[in-house]
């Protein structure tokens, strides 16, 4: 007998959304059929049921910056947002770079997330990539080609020399693509500039563009496969080969240096906020993109309050990336099968989170509820990070209704997830199934 079985349900399948129904059992989607008998039932009322999204750039805190976000309130904000699965980045404190650390982070985790999740390695020089390879990590990086935060900024030798690393593993090296000469240059003309519109001048489209040809460079001379991490120019578009695969955020598709007025010193993310014509070419350019990632990285609205050069960068996004993108396919300017490959089945296929992306027999039970007709401003009052403010206030969203993970509601308007319920997802590198 089956443990669950949802009934008059639009299914956001691969190819097609069909009329059918699911059946679970131990939190796996076990059959797919228009009438399936079975006493326990949830009637989804005909609503469109898509594949849990997988955000694989998130970072969750905790530890030593625990008052910033959470494994709990990080995974809460993400199923609130219909976001299942999450990959964790390194630079924390401390930084994912060794078996002591990872161990450290992992621990965080099965006490306290929601939702499934892998965790990336940091590369420094000393990190031990072999090891947390074998460990079960998803992925290597961000890499960071220029301090961004963190102090995991590294130069070239050691660059090639982690990318020969990471090559030997058949892992992926996720790029932080920033120059840091070009920072260096363009900060000490700016330093004494006030307005935060300079932080964008600071960080240039020419920055971008340097670190990726570099990246690109080295990457093949050592047969490294390369996945850029938060793209953000128009010329960076044309970059992208067949070899690279790409993720763009929602703050970069939805928000440009026209924001800077309304947001002020919220609004310093890296890379930084970029012209209407970079916001524009990347809609256009979406076609050339793997995937969209949400860059989750709260910071506290006092810390925020700081000037441009003194505050932290980064912006909340896992609970709203995929309600901007519904809002998107409302308003008809993507397709709902695109936002589900960007956000769901490619990140689960490139970074081979098994079982995940994709509403299919064998696969988890992760699922979300969504009413397309239902799209409501963003506010911030109504959102579970601990950042407790967000960028997209007042932008059109369409939220879930509810949300499963492996065949348990844990979103229904409220968070009913438990502390805990979230599994480590292990790498393709993992000697052994868990970890403690």
């Amino acid at each position: 007998m089956f443990d669950l079985v949802i009934k008059n349900a639009r299914l956001a399948l691969a190819k097609d959304i069909i009329e059918a129904e699911l059946a679970i059992k131990d939190g796996k989607i076990v059959r797919i059929a228009k009438d399936i008998a079975s006493e326990d039932i949830i009637d989804a009322h005909n609503l469109l049921v898509l594949p849990g999204m997988v955000d694989v750039h998130v970072h969750f805190r905790d530890s030593k910056e625990r008052h910033k976000e959470d494994w709990y309130t990080g995974s809460s904000a993400a199923v609130a947002g219909g976001v299942t699965s999450v990959v964790d980045h390194p630079n924390t404190i401390p930084p994912t770079t060794s078996v002591k650390s990872f161990k450290a982070k992992l621990r965080e985790a099965e006490r306290k997330s929601i939702v499934d999740f892998g965790i990336n390695a940091g590369v420094v020089e000393g990190a031990e990539l072999e090891k947390l390879w074998k460990r079960g990590v998803t992925a290597f990086g961000e890499i960071f080609m220029a301090e961004s935060r963190g102090e995991m900024g590294v130069d070239d030798m050691a660059l090639f020399k982690a990318f020969q690393t990471i090559a030997q593993l058949s892992g992926i090296a996720c790029i932080h693509a920033e120059d840091e000469q070009i920072i260096l240059e363009r900060t000490k003309k700016l330093k004494d500039k006030t307005d935060p519109s300079a932080y964008s001048s600071s960080r240039p489209n020419s920055c971008e563009v340097a670190a990726m040809t570099k990246a690109i460079g080295l990457a093949h001379d050592v047969g490294a496969k390369l996945h850029i991490c938060h793209l953000s120019t128009k010329e960076s578009l044309n970059l992208i080969g067949a070899e690279i695969t790409s993720e763009v955020t929602p703050h970069h598709l939805f928000l440009s240096q026209k924001d800077w007025e309304r947001l002020g010193t919220f609004g310093k993310m890296n890379p930084p906020l970029r012209s209407e014509l970079d916001r524009k070419s990347l809609w256009a350019g979406l076609h050339k993109i793997d995937m969209i990632a949400s860059d989750h990285a709260p910071h506290t609205i006092e810390e925020k309050k700081q000037d441009i050069w003194s505050a932290p960068p980064g912006v909340p996004g896992v609970e709203t990336s995929l309600p901007l993108m519904l809002s998107a396919v409302k308003k008809g300017r993507i397709l709902l099968q695109r936002v589900i490959e960007f956000m769901a089945t490619n990140p689960a296929k490139i970074f081979c989170l098994r079982g995940k992306g994709e509403i299919k027999v064998g696969n988890d039970a992760d699922f979300v509820f969504v009413d397309l007709n239902d799209m409501k401003p963003i506010k911030d009052r109504n959102l579970h990070s601990k950042a407790g403010w967000t960028p997209f206030e007042g932008m059109d969203a369409i939220f879930p209704k509810m949300t499963f993970v492996r065949g348990e509601i844990v979103y229904d308007g409220e968070i009913v997830g438990e502390k805990g319920q979230g599994r480590f997802i292990p790498g393709r590198g993992a000697d052994k199934p868990i970890y403690g």
